[in-house]
């Protein structure tokens, strides 16, 4: 075969490629537009299609359906992807205090800036899933190589007081976030969609995880 012809074949290739790689983003891009603007009820492959601009076929022949584009979209959405446990316990020399802090902080601020990312917390409350269930289970998983390698050791017969308050500490960036998205941004008279309100949050989720450090050990 000449040399032309195969350079023809991997530039087509390649091209088809990088066409397949964009109508998924598209798809996936399509799937969050419909989902901060009208909610995961809405999230019929007619509708996606129609949002993305292509043809519906294409989403069975990317994804294999409707549900698979789903979950593609919502693991990819997740924040304990960018969390990598090995870096935290390799630098960790004070039993996951500044871990600890830095998670809750990153955590809080990307649900707030990922208005994506809400709905899908509303969506995991209000709809029983494969795709929601697994992320859950990721998440548990890589919280609890953190937890094992550092704060239990830390504390001890104490560690499971720590794992509450820090339960309570993550639902409530959940919800703060969520609250000041859709109810008003007001809270306890904080307004936790302004960087003053912001650093107020923040600083009070450093001060329970200080006060833990020194009340439980």
């Amino acid at each position: 075969m000449p040399t032309s012809h195969l350079r023809m074949e991997n530039k087509t290739a390649k091209t088809r490629e990088r066409n397949k790689d964009k109508s998924k983003q598209e798809f996936l891009d399509a799937v969050g537009k419909i989902l901060t603007t009208k909610g995961y009820t809405s999230l019929k492959v007619n509708d996606i299609a129609n949002a993305a601009g292509l043809d519906k076929k294409l989403i069975y022949k990317y994804f294999g359906g409707t549900d698979q584009l789903l979950d593609e979209y919502i693991h990819a959405q997740n924040f304990w992807n960018n969390v990598e446990e090995e870096p935290l316990i390799a630098e960790d020399t004070d039993g996951g205090k500044t871990a600890a802090k830095q998670i809750l902080s990153n955590q809080f601020d990307f649900v707030g800036n990922n208005i994506e990312y809400q709905k899908i917390l509303i969506w995991q409350l209000a709809e029983e899933r494969a795709s929601h269930r697994k992320v859950i289970d990721e998440q548990e998983e890589k919280g609890e190589v953190l937890f094992t390698h550092m704060a239990d050791r830390y504390f001890g017969d104490k560690a499971a007081d720590f794992r509450a308050m820090m339960a309570l500490l993550v639902s409530g960036v959940y919800y703060l976030n969520i609250y000041a998205e859709t109810n008003g941004s007001v809270f306890c008279g904080i307004d936790i969609k302004s960087p003053g309100g912001r650093e107020k949050i923040k600083e009070a989720l450093n001060f329970f995880v200080d006060k833990a450090y020194e009340d439980l050990k």
